[in-house]
């Protein structure tokens, strides 16, 4: 059977190489580090947590806890490799990032029908191929994909937050907590009043930003923006947002703080940790000056600082199906985030859609049916089907499948209705033939 082509080497390419190789479908895996790294990459570990080591809510009343959970019944590597490297979050799936990566690496290089080459691409290969190369795509390969496809380049800019040592951190002024006590006290947080706040809002908001080529505030992603973006939209906005103080009740007053810097554990050892929702691109130097105005981390290291880098997707309404093939050129498929999902899980998700439809195609099987009654078909079908003046990079959201035919009381019981209808779809789905022949 000839070879397929997955170009890249992250959470989509990953699971779409792992999806095919289980099923007997030989596998050629292009990734160019760690001969050539971009500007968010640190390591040379396949599947690099470059933001958040959040996968985000583990429940199935949040429609990315539903995702994962379809993700894990259709035989995911990803979450295998997220849920063994699980830390502590809450309501939440966080991994140790390394831990996590190493795994998938490891995972991938073993299996014997995935052979690795480590080169750039800069031209579309021969033959069936998944374009997996993420929203740092080269800017040789980007612009190869954008004469190809022929659609406008698009591209919005993503933010990385700061890590702190734990032993830095001084937990005399700092608690331990979730908020409403929702599960395990997994978060540090590190209260401020609202002197403090005022004079944190105040420098954060004219700090001096690194010099990225091309970036103004309108730019950014919603779903990551920097904190600085964020503070400059009012006095009040970081208090309604990443440092709200609602249900967490600060032990040495017995109330409520003004506002609440959130702290969340970012290795399996528990010995540093990441600033909840501070995704920036303030200069080094002014972000070690304003974060360490926080109480608790006045003496804090920063063991890695925040970045800013650019994600690039295309317009895909139009020009991608459901399957994320190009109506164009079917053989080619694209997977992660460059279609338009955003977020770790919708991007592992798109890897998995498209391997398995190529599987299918390849094995002489029915084309998948993935509705919209699920997360994974509704996702697709919204980068396939989304507004095609407007598109906008989306995760996942119970906003996109298809509503209950019964009316059901109560956000949550609606929620967990979806769930359980999806689920049920997704455990027939699971006994047909394109799992019946997949071999570990």
């Amino acid at each position: 059977m000839n070879e397929v082509t997955v170009v890249g080497a992250g959470l989509a390419g990953s699971e779409a190489a792992w999806q095919l190789a289980v099923r007997g479908i030989p596998v050629r895996l292009l990734e160019m580090k760690p001969k050539k790294m971009t500007p968010a990459h640190v390591s040379p570990w396949f599947a690099e947590l470059v933001c958040s080591n959040s996968l985000r809510s583990d429940e199935l009343t949040n429609a990315v806890g539903l995702l994962k959970e379809e993700l894990r019944r259709m035989g995911s590597l990803i979450m295998r490799c997220a849920d063994a490297h699980r830390v502590a979050a809450g309501g939440a799936l966080a991994v140790d990032r390394e831990g996590f990566a190493r795994a998938v690496t490891e995972n991938i290089r073993s299996h014997p029908l995935i052979q690795v080459a480590e080169e750039e691409v800069v031209d579309f290969p021969d033959g069936d191929v998944i374009v997996a190369t993420g929203p740092l795509t080269s800017d040789a390969f980007a612009e190869t994909i954008l004469r190809r496809t022929g659609s406008e380049g698009l591209h919005f800019y993503d933010a990385v937050a700061p890590i702190v040592s734990l032993e830095s951190v001084d937990m005399d002024s700092a608690f331990r907590a979730s908020r409403y006590d929702k599960g395990t006290a997994d978060y540090i947080n590190c209260p401020m009043n609202q002197e403090e706040y005022v004079a944190f809002w105040k420098e954060l908001i004219s700090a001096r930003e690194a010099a990225v080529h091309g970036f103004d505030d309108a730019g950014v992603f919603e779903g990551c923006m920097p904190v600085e973006v964020m503070a400059r939209r009012g006095l009040d906005t970081l208090r309604y947002g990443p440092l709200k103080p609602v249900g967490l009740r600060d032990p040495h007053t017995g109330k409520e703080a003004y506002a609440v810097v959130q702290l969340r554990q970012d290795n399996a050892e528990g010995t540093l940790y990441n600033l909840v929702g501070f995704q920036t691109h303030l200069a080094f130097p002014e972000q070690k000056r304003v974060f360490s105005m926080i109480p608790a981390l006045r003496e804090a290291e920063f063991v890695r600082y925040g970045v800013m880098h650019r994600n690039t997707y295309l317009q895909s309404p139009g020009k991608l199906d459901r399957y994320y093939r190009l109506i164009a050129e079917p053989r080619i498929v694209f997977a992660g985030q460059i279609t338009g999902v955003e977020g770790y899980v919708e991007s592992c998700a798109s890897g998995m859609l498209a391997a398995l439809e190529l599987s299918a195609r390849r094995l002489g099987l029915p084309p998948l049916d993935l509705s919209n009654e699920t997360a994974m078909g509704a996702l697709s079908l919204y980068v396939s089907c989304g507004s095609v003046g407007d598109f906008q990079p989306m995760n996942v959201n119970f906003g996109i499948i298809a509503p209950l035919d019964q009316r059901v009381k109560g956000k949550r019981n609606k929620n967990a209705a979806v769930s359980a209808r999806s689920l049920a779809r997704i455990d027939e789905l699971v006994k047909g033939e394109l799992w019946q022949c997949v071999s570990l």
